[in-house]
């Protein structure tokens, strides 16, 4: 926003009044001032997206389907709010892991030599026993399995749909393969999922999954679409595979950025909305916002915002 001299033409600044809906709330956001503004304009340009059948690529790290934000992640892909979801391999772990039993409220402040001792990882303060770890382990040699056994080489859209097909109604991976909304991972041999893969190749070395295998699929949905649009929970390889392919058709439509990352060293994670517009990542007319803050505080209030105007 260009600073203006006539202060005439400036919004004003409203003190907040505690409001008796989600709407009121993020109504009072906007003349707020920080983060609570930013908070309400993505939720405008959220509404945008919707109004104007945008499609609308939801990107998101592990860490979050880790945490209760699953249940959000999950509700938007069941409901068909997004179109095509880009993520990491260990959202996939977690979201695998999840639908076999619950991970456990920790502590940030955990004793982390002990927690090694019981066989608990530690996610902030997120605990997640190794026995899930056994479980994922039996869950993907046996999709490996099948796959290998029907035609050697696949891909990490293929591979997602696969695990979906085997999950239930609480996974996101589920109501993708349901809802045929792709899901995109292009960095699937990080994590456990590549360990797996690894030992899985020892037996099997003809077995493949071919990163570049979805990349077509990706670039039509991008350049057959009439609008793109974006929301995107924290940054990384989903952020960027996001906005880069976006790039084949001179940039996104609009795009908001939910982070706790800063651009000043530089980092694609940090870079604000402004910056994708200098790569033609983003259209440079496009409505865009960046909010600064833990995604599982801010992005549930805009959720919940969109869910009570019905535009899921």
């Amino acid at each position: 926003m260009t600073v203006m001299a006539n202060e005439e033409k400036l919004e004003k600044i409203k003190d907040f009044e505690m409001p008796k809906d989600f709407e009121g709330l993020v109504e009072g956001y906007s003349s707020m001032g920080f983060q609570a503004t930013h908070i309400a304009d993505a939720v405008e340009i959220m509404k945008n997206m919707k109004k104007e059948k945008t499609t609308v690529f939801f990107g998101f790290t592990a860490n979050l389907v880790a945490s209760g934000m699953r249940g959000i992640i999950k509700e938007m892909c069941r409901e068909k709010f997004v179109d095509v979801i880009v993520t990491t391999a260990g959202a996939l772990e977690h979201d695998i892991m999840k639908s076999h039993k619950p991970y456990l409220k920790g502590s940030f402040e955990a004793d982390d030599v002990e927690l090694h001792k019981k066989g608990i990882n530690r996610i902030g303060n997120i605990f997640v026993p190794s026995e899930r770890y056994v479980y994922l382990e039996k869950f993907l040699l046996g999709i490996f399995k099948e796959i290998h056994d029907e035609k050697k080489c696949t891909c990490p859209r293929e591979l997602a749909k696969k695990f979906g097909e085997k999950l239930g109604g609480d996974s996101f991976l589920y109501w993708c393969a349901k809802n045929n909304i792709p899901v995109f991972c292009p960095g699937i041999s990080d994590g456990a999922i590549g360990l797996q893969m690894y030992f899985f190749k020892q037996e099997h070395k003809d077995f493949c999954v071919d990163v570049t295998g979805d990349m077509k699929e990706l670039a039509d949905i991008t350049l057959n679409a009439d609008k793109t649009s974006a929301i995107i929970l924290g940054g990384g390889i989903s952020k960027h595979h996001i906005i880069g392919a976006n790039l084949l058709r001179d940039g996104l439509d609009y795009a908001v950025y939910f982070t706790t990352a800063q651009e000043y060293d530089g980092s694609l994670s940090g870079a604000q909305t402004r910056e994708a517009k200098s790569w033609g990542k983003i259209k440079e007319k496009a409505r865009s916002a960046t909010v600064y803050g833990d995604a599982t505080t801010t992005f549930p209030i805009a959720y919940a915002c969109m869910k009570e105007k019905k535009l899921l």
